[in-house]
Formats: C-alpha cells, structure tokens, sequence
C-alpha cells in the first residue's frame, strides 16, 4: 500500500471574494485521503522516511521500500462578510497533486454549530461544476457511481451541526481542484458585546466503548451490543502530539465587517489580527498572516456609545413568503434581584484532553464559583474523567470549612483518562431535595465538551433534568459548541466559553451575574396578522444581559411581533412594528435551520416522535438547498477524467 501525508502552499487569482492559499491540513480539516499512485513518484523529489518528519505531512509511497515522497501542503482561506445580524463565509480550499497516480480527498472540517450550509463549489481548470443537494443515501450513491466512472465528484456531508465531511475524487496527476463551501449564520449577542466564532479545529473526541451484554434468544444463549457512538469511523482521525510534532494547518481569514452601527472597540481574543477602518460602522479584520489552525477564532466587537441596540428587526422575501429575524435585548430590573439561597453543583471534566492551559482555566473558573457562594448557599463538587468523584455525599453548606475542603480537593486535579461525561451529569442532575421550591438549584458543568456520545449526554438531560439549570462553560482554545449549546438549552441554562487563561475571572463574573440575576421566563412572540411560524418553538429562558434572537415565517409585514415575558415577578413586554424591518440577506436559510434545531429538540425531549422529526427535517432541508444529517450536497463534473483500472489506497492523516 502507498502511503500519501499531503501538504503545499499554493495561490489562485483573487476573484474579488476569495484569495485561496490554502491546505489541506488547514482549517484543522484533513482527516483522511483516499488516493491511488503509480509505481513511481517523481525521481527529481526527496525520499524521506515518516521517522524523518517533525510536523504534519503527506507521504506518496515510493518505489524504494520504507521511502516516501513528501507531498506540497495545502491551505484554506476563509472570508466572513457580516451584515447588521448575519453573517456570510465563503471557505476555499485547494488540492493540487503532484504525483503520477490518481488522488481522492476525504477530510474532516470544523463550522459553526449554527451554520447553514447551502453551497458547493468545484473549480477545475477553467471549469465551475456547482453542487445540488440531495438526500444523503441518494448522494452517496451519485458520488460513489462518479468515482467509480472516473468523473472528479465533490461530497460535503454533516456528521455533527458543527462537523463536516468534504470528499473530493478523482485528482489527476498534477492538477488543482478547488473546492468552495458556503453558509449563513446568525451573530451573537450578550450584554451589549456582539461576537462571531469561526472554528478552526476538530479536536480529539472521546468515544465511549460499546457496550455488550448477554442476551436470552429464544431461550439460547446470545451477545447484543448497544455504540454510543455508532459513527466512531468518520469521526476519529489521528491528531499529532504538540510535544513531538510542529503546528501544521496555515489558515488565513479576513472578517469583513459591517455592524449597522458606529463601531467601539473590535477585538480578537486569540489571535493577532491588521484592521483597516472603512467608515464608523464598518472595518475590515485580516489574521496578521497565515497561522496554524491550532485555536478557534474569536471576534467581538461592541457600539461607539457602549449601548447596544434593545431590538432589531430585518426581512428577506423568498418567493410567497416573508422571512423575519428578531433580536431583543430585555431590560435589566436591578429591584427586583432573586436572592433565593442557591444549591450549586459544580462538575470539573479533568479528562486527558483536558490537558494544558484547559485544565488551568477550569480549576480557575471552578475557584473563582467557589469564592461567589453565598450564606445560605449549598454546594457540591464532582469530578471526572473515566471515573468520577462526588467531593461531599450531598451538597452541603457554603461555610468557610466546607469551601476551603473543596478548594485543596480542586487544587489537586490533574488531567488524564477518558470522558466518560454522561455518569457525571446524571450525578449531578440527581436531585434528593426536588419538592424544595424555595431553593435555586443550578449545575455549573465545565468542559471542552470533547465527546462523540452527545446524543446520549443530551437525552440524559432531557429526561432528568427536573428543576435543575444546566450552566456550560465551554473551557479550551476548540470546544465543542454544539454540545455545549445544545446542552445549555435542553438544561434551560445558557453557554458560556473561556478560551484563554485572561477570560476567567471576566466570563466567570458574566456568568455569575446571569446565575444570581432573574431570569426572563414564560417569554411568547406573537404576531398580530397571525398565522406565523416561529422559531424556536419553544422561546428559551434569559438571563441577565442575554438577547432573544427569534425568526419566522409570515405571509405578509403587516401589524407588528409582541414579545412578553416575566422578569423575576415583573410583567415585560416589547412591540415592534412589522413594517420596518430592515433588508437581511439569507434570513430564511437561519430561520429553516434553526426550524431543524427545533426538530432535533423535539426528538430528544420525546415531544415528536422521530420519524416525524426526520421527516420535517428532511423537507425542509431539501426545500431551503441545505445540509443536514439527512441531506447532503453533492457536486458531479460529467467529464470522466481518470482511466479505468487504477487501484485505490487509503492513509489517515493528523489534525492538531
């Protein structure tokens, strides 16, 4: 078998939107290649063996035995032009190979837990084949037949909202193969600071082992086996020791922002960025070169004034439908501050891949929790890894005795083992006090979230979770926000992430904040013409600082959208007229995938049964040209290019 570990830098004529230098390994994204090769790499190339290699790279196997070739390393630009609430990334990615066999291309690649996904791209010489989307049997089945006929075929499919497999087939001998993905997300907003996350790692993923049980088979002796993480094999590349390997995976990305309003401080959190100022309201933010995709990207800007707009509204028609987005900050009711004693469980993920900064950040932040607790508070402190620990058999009183156990207990952690995180949750979601209405009782859950299994972690809260609020902090340079959103919002809590050691004290005091403040509950949106379909259905719980993004459909912008809900004991509500909205590119692709989000809740809460639920999110995905776990986009060049009877090879590459 020939071995391919693949890397070069390449550049491609600015088309106005997209300069692509770009890697394969880039973007934390290359998983796996698949490729064929001739009995003989180019003599004029360096033999090396992988014992020779000190970073991430691709290996042609050679004609001598145990040598190889060193491939070029490719690289991903990345371009996120946002609008007022929306934003819009275009990400190129380049393959160019240089040997004298036939290459195909499967890797894996991070995107925002929110994305819409309606685009693809395949450039070929002077050649635009644009992808369709379709069911994702139905697209496997077209792009296998296209290898097999060998047609070069492009394949994007969803493993995870924010995980995707792009396959890339039938590469010539020295030739490039561009690939363009596109999607729509929604911008964030918290206490008056707007934010955008562009993820540029897939990090390790713990998946737990199956499980195997005996089982009676009509009475003869039998074995069942129940995997958690039944797509375990699309899902665990190798991933390079940082002690042993340089970073690989050279990523560029410009922001090109336009906020709607005069713009104060902009700033990047864990990178160092060139910022060029076009107008009060809009600037453009470039990575100060090409960086390692070893970190997410993280962008925050806040208003010149430093008061954030209290509402927004933008429109976008599709066809006979109106579109509608709307975001509302609450007030904040200082007089009416809930200072119910609380009951605070803290749960530490101490696991392996904890290690480093992440574990520092999370025995800090768990600290600084501890040092929050009030009289009259009760605490617990649970650790895990593969196994887990309870500090105390209850939660006890927040007395100095007790907190400053529980801090020489926390002090001692250190990361090592597997995650197994859903023990950990039900334990802390296990309530012996659940009629004791006069207490708050909240889970403050810290982790990077690294785990394959989140379906059952999610399925655990939601059958659980009683009258506990589920609090994640995301702890690590690459969470996992899909697990942390989704878990925040079927815990009816909210998501909160510390990337970087200078983060603690400042997230951890925002998120205390929001714990001691009352929430926004019992929160309806209602439209005056009726007849609107909104999303989320069910309008999650605020908390101090936090704004309600919502969309809908509607047949028309007449009368207005009514927003009500409960501030602690007060009644709020806000109006906002119909009529003035604002234009909003790409509006109805967020309000169907959020509508998917929704479909995916309703599962998980045993609200809808699942084939319903897959039915709703197939149409509407097929409808709205998007990616799912149902659906998947394709792209087909009709030309066949690769002759017959070429044998194909497989090689698992390193991520960082």
């Amino acid at each position: 078998m020939k071995a391919l570990y693949f890397v070069h830098r390449m550049t491609w004529p600015d088309d106005g939107a997209v300069r692509a230098r770009i890697t394969l390994f880039s973007f934390a994204l290359v998983a796996l290649a698949i490729f064929t090769m001739g009995a003989h790499a180019d003599p004029s190339l360096k033999l090396v063996t992988p014992g020779e290699m000190r970073s991430g790279a691709l290996l042609f196997g050679a004609s001598e035995e145990g040598r190889y070739v060193q491939a070029p390393l490719l690289g991903t630009d990345i371009d996120i032009q946002v609008s007022g609430p929306t934003a819009r990334a275009r990400i190129t990615q380049r393959f160019r190979n240089p040997a004298a066999g036939w290459v195909e291309g499967v890797y894996v690649s991070p995107l925002p837990e929110n994305s819409a996904v309606d685009t693809l791209k395949m450039v070929i010489g002077d050649r635009i084949v644009i992808g369709e989307v379709k069911e994702r049997q139905a697209a496997k089945v077209v792009y296998e037949q296209a290898k097999a006929a060998g047609q070069k075929a492009g394949l994007i499919e969803q493993e995870r909202p924010n995980l995707f497999t792009t396959s890339v087939a039938n590469i010539g001998p020295g030739e490039t193969v561009i690939i363009q993905l596109e999607y729509q997300e929604s911008v964030a907003q918290s206490g008056g600071v707007f934010s955008l996350r562009a993820p540029l790692v897939v990090a390790p993923r713990y998946n737990p082992a199956p499980v195997v049980q005996a089982v009676d088979f009509n009475g003869g002796a039998g074995w069942a086996s129940a995997d958690p993480v039944a797509d375990r094999e699309r899902i665990e590349p190798p991933y390079l020791d940082p002690s042993k390997s340089s970073p690989v995976n050279p990523v560029t990305l410009t922001v090109r922002l336009k906020a709607g309003f005069a713009l104060g401080e902009v700033k990047s959190h864990h990178h160092k960025v060139v910022t060029e100022v076009l107008s009060d309201d809009a600037q453009v933010v470039k990575l100060d070169g090409a960086v390692a995709a070893d970190r997410d990207f993280e962008l925050t800007w806040t208003p010149k004034t430093g008061r954030a707009p209290a509402a927004g509204l933008f429109r976008e028609r599709i066809g006979a439908h109106e579109y509608v987005l709307g975001m509302i900050t609450p007030p904040t009711v200082e007089a009416a501050q809930d200072r119910r004693p609380r009951e605070t469980i803290f749960v530490i993920d101490n696991s392996g891949s904890m290690g480093g900064e992440s574990i520092v950040q999370a025995k800090a932040s768990l600290l600084y929790g501890l040092q929050r607790l009030q009289p009259g508070d009760t605490f617990n402190v649970i650790r895990f890894d593969n196994t887990m620990d309870m500090v105390f058999g209850s939660a006890v009183a927040a007395d100095s005795k007790n907190i400053a156990y529980a801090t020489r207990f926390v002090d001692g952690l250190a990361a090592t083992g597997g995650t197994e995180m859903v023990p950990a949750m039900l334990a802390a979601l296990t309530d012996p006090r659940a009629g004791d209405t006069d207490r708050l009782r909240q889970v403050v859950f810290l982790t990077d979230g690294a785990i394959g299994n989140e379906q059952q972690l999610f399925e655990t809260i939601a059958t659980t979770r009683g009258r506990s609020r589920v609090f994640m902090v995301g702890i690590g340079s690459a969470p996992n926000s899909h697990l942390m959103t989704r878990a925040a919002e079927l815990g009816r809590g909210s998501f909160v992430h510390i990337g970087s050691p200078s983060q603690v004290e400042e997230r951890m005091r925002e998120l205390f904040g929001k714990l001691e403040a009352p929430a926004v509950t019992n929160i309806t949106a209602r439209f005056s013409a009726g007849g609107a379909d909104v999303t989320p259905e069910l309008l999650p719980d605020l908390y101090r600082g936090e704004t309600l993004t919502f969309a809908a459909r509607t047949a028309s912008l007449d009368g207005h959208v009514t927003i009500e809900g409960m501030i602690g004991e007060t009644p709020w509500s806000a109006t906002i007229p119909l009529a003035k909205a604002a234009e909003g590119a790409g509006v109805s692709k967020l309000w169907a995938r959020r509508k998917i989000s929704d479909a995916e809740v309703a599962a998980t809460l045993q609200n809808t049964p699942r084939e319903a639920a897959d039915a709703l999110i197939l149409a509407l995905a097929l409808d709205h040209h998007l990616v799912s776990r149902l659906t998947s986009l394709v792209a087909i060049d009709k030309t066949p290019s690769r002759p017959a009877g070429e044998r194909l090879s497989r090689a698992d590459l390193p991520l960082n």
